[in-house]
């Protein structure tokens, strides 16, 4: 399976890339949401909406309100230690541990507030560099990591169809409905 086993209650997934087009492989996040949003039209399920957060991705906090999530996909270059092109998710107790590119409010302040006003849960998705260098494009391990996790969550809305989509509450109104799990299912590689 990939990355991103299908989103058991998800009913509508914003995935937000986040970095700096101008260094190199910091890009990664927003490289795997414009991709989302190139393909938007081959998706066509109405449940994902990308969003390219660059280095001010609170930005946007709006926005991904007001299209209600379920769930929110945060992808963006960090330090995890690996190869370059390694993709695996970030924990919620290692997001603050994990050297992310810089952001203008730390991550884990962006993802409590959006899960707060959304009610949505949430995964982040880290990408290691390989060169971080001003003025640089994607390197090839990146690239093919951009395409690896665009290809995983294109796969998971694509399961979604032959779903309905789960009842959505309002933000901090009720939990998932009986038998189904709140998170995502998710598998590191």
């Amino acid at each position: 399976m990939g990355l991103l086993e299908p989103f058991p209650p998800a009913a509508r997934v914003a995935v937000l890339g986040v970095g700096s087009a101008l260094r190199g492989d910091d890009g990664a996040g927003l490289g795997v949401a414009r991709r989302l949003q190139a393909g938007r039209a081959r998706v066509r399920s109405g449940r994902l909406a990308a969003f390219i957060g660059h280095t001010a991705p609170e930005n946007l906090t709006g926005e991904i309100a007001r299209f209600r999530p379920t769930h929110l996909v945060l992808v963006d270059a960090a330090d995890l230690g690996r190869e370059p092109g390694a993709v695996e998710l970030v924990p919620r107790e290692r997001i603050a541990g994990a050297s992310f590119s810089t952001h203008a409010l730390p991550l884990p302040l962006l993802i409590g507030y959006l899960e707060r006003a959304t009610g949505c849960r949430s995964i982040v998705v880290g990408i290691q560099p390989a060169q971080l260098g001003l003025m640089r494009r994607l390197s090839p391990e990146v690239q093919r990591a951009v395409g690896r996790v665009v290809a995983d969550i294109r796969g998971a809305i694509k399961a979604l169809r032959a779903r309905p989509p789960a009842p959505r509450s309002r933000p901090g109104g009720g939990a998932s409905p009986p038998g189904r799990r709140a998170d995502l299912a998710c598998a590191a590689r």
